[in-house]
């Protein structure tokens, strides 16, 4: 018996097949082999074609099926995880009208500054948690704005992972979790916000119909079960955002609990446990995987734009003969604050935890006669796991009690230093995983189909490859505390 996984990202879509008795990967794919195309027609804008998507998941489907040799009738259940905050507009046959904008799209943005303003800050992060920001709301505005012709044809709008799930079961369908990323989640009346819609002046018909995150969505009609090669009736059990399915990918479900990425960017997706924002919108709410309006489960997500891209950096510019094992390697030999030298990692853009402001990257502390590249090396590391920690500090302030942080072991959780600096300056046990998003997204189908009775058992498998305990060494709050002194002049 078999599980199947998604993950619909922007730069590749990737299948897993899980086994249910052992937890095991049998095979995964992904499709394109290069990164798929973001069409960018104008300055600050960036779309792809849904059909794109479905493309590569048959590749990806055909692939991992190949691999196995599994039989299409021994899949119980499909789980979908995608990229968040993009928008697919579909007139009543299904077909897109557009290009999907995706997240990284930033044309909305005056949009949603007008509703924020329209509504009333108090008000929009009390009730929808958030700025209406660049999220898809903002984009559907956008879009009627500007290419009336096409919103006047708009039978639905749904989030990439909604738009997969459609071409699948023909059920036009999101969840509380996908409305909450979107920004149309009113958390207060726990409906959709009218008022927002109202404010946007968006038509509350174009919503897709709300099902639960875990359970039957739909199953596979006929013509999408001969396109992907699997059996027609196979449910659709689960879908969610990529950074709820991380989490949920690390078991990642409980307040106190923390996942963790630090790829070129990084992200700390920390679970709170009431409904709660940040008065300045530096961090942002959503539904988690497992929220309800009686039992609260919100994931608050910290980006932070300058993160693996700095190490990257260092390597390319300050220590080009070195691979990122030698680089760790001599950066060790610094000790912890690295002498002095401390480094502000926020040269990839504008930083929403630092209120959309774009301080670049700075380097603090050099003295020509004692430091040298690897103290460079070591601060640079260490700057990034202090820049996680601010926004940890600002989630606390909302109610996070820091407890774990769950990771995969890849980009920066490869490095001892990053490592134990995280554990040491945020008080926190490092558990570093064997997962990905795809196969996440099939152990949520688990759990959607009853074919898991709990997350526990679902999760029972996962793999844990180590375990990073604070020891409670002062030298590295110190080190943040002199950080902090920078990122405040």
């Amino acid at each position: 018996m078999y599980l199947l996984g998604y993950d619909i990202g922007s730069s590749s879509v990737k299948a897993s097949l899980v086994e249910v008795a052992t937890g095991k990967c049998a095979a995964s794919a992904f499709f394109p082999e290069k990164e798929a195309p973001i069409h960018a027609p104008r300055p600050g804008w960036a779309e792809q074609d849904p059909d794109s998507w479905w493309d590569y998941l048959k590749q990806a489907t055909a692939a991992v099926l190949a691999a196995s040799g599994c039989d299409p009738s021994d899949i119980k259940a499909i789980g979908i995880s995608y990229q968040m905050h993009g928008l697919v507009c579909i007139e009543k046959d299904g077909t897109p009208l557009r290009p999907s904008i995706i997240w990284c799209d930033s044309r909305a943005v005056p949009y949603g500054q007008r509703a924020f303003d329209t509504l009333g800050h108090d008000w929009c992060l009390q009730h929808l948690l958030n700025s209406p920001g660049n999220f898809t709301a903002a984009k559907l505005a956008w879009v009627k704005e500007n290419e009336p012709a096409v919103y006047e044809d708009i039978w639905k709008i749904m989030l990439p992972g909604d738009y997969i799930a459609y071409r699948m079961t023909g059920e036009a369908a999101t969840t509380v979790s996908g409305l909450s990323e979107g920004i149309f989640w009113n958390f207060l009346k726990n409906a959709p916000s009218l008022r927002l819609l109202g404010a946007l002046g968006l038509d509350e018909s174009l919503l897709a119909d709300i099902v639960p995150t875990f359970g039957e969505q739909g199953r596979l009609t006929q013509g999408a079960a001969r396109e992907l090669g699997l059996e027609a009736g196979t449910p659709v059990t689960y879908r969610a955002g990529d950074q709820p399915n991380n989490a949920l990918s690390l078991n990642v479900l409980n307040p106190g609990e923390i996942a963790s990425t630090a790829g070129t960017s990084g992200v700390v997706y920390g679970v709170i446990g009431q409904v709660a924002h940040d008065p300045l919108s530096r961090v942002n709410p959503f539904a988690h995987v497992n929220h309800t309006a009686e039992e609260p489960r919100l994931g608050v997500l910290l980006c932070i734009n300058g993160t693996g891209i700095l190490n990257a950096w260092m390597r390319r510019n300050v220590a080009p003969d070195l691979s990122y094992d030698e680089i760790n390697a001599l950066a060790a030999s610094v000790p912890v604050g690295s002498e002095g030298v401390s480094i502000l990692p926020f040269g990839n853009g504008a930083e929403r935890m630092l209120e959309n402001r774009d301080t670049g990257c700075s380097i603090h502390g050099v003295n020509f006669n004692r430091h040298n590249r690897t103290h460079l090396l070591r601060a640079a590391q260490e700057g990034i796991v202090f820049s996680f920690c601010y926004g940890i500090e600002i989630m606390q302030q909302m109610g996070l009690q820091v407890d774990r942080i769950h990771a995969g072991r890849a980009n920066m959780f490869l490095s001892p230093i990053f490592r134990q600096t995280l554990a040491e300056t945020s008080g926190a046990t490092i558990e570093l995983y064997d997962t990905d998003g795809s196969i996440g997204a099939a152990r949520g189908a688990g759990i959607g189909a009853g074919i898991y009775r709990t997350p526990a058992e679902a999760f029972a498998t996962l793999e844990r490859l180590d375990v990073i305990e604070p020891a409670g060494a002062r030298e590295y709050r110190a080190a943040y505390e002199r950080w902090k002194s920078y990122l405040n002049l």
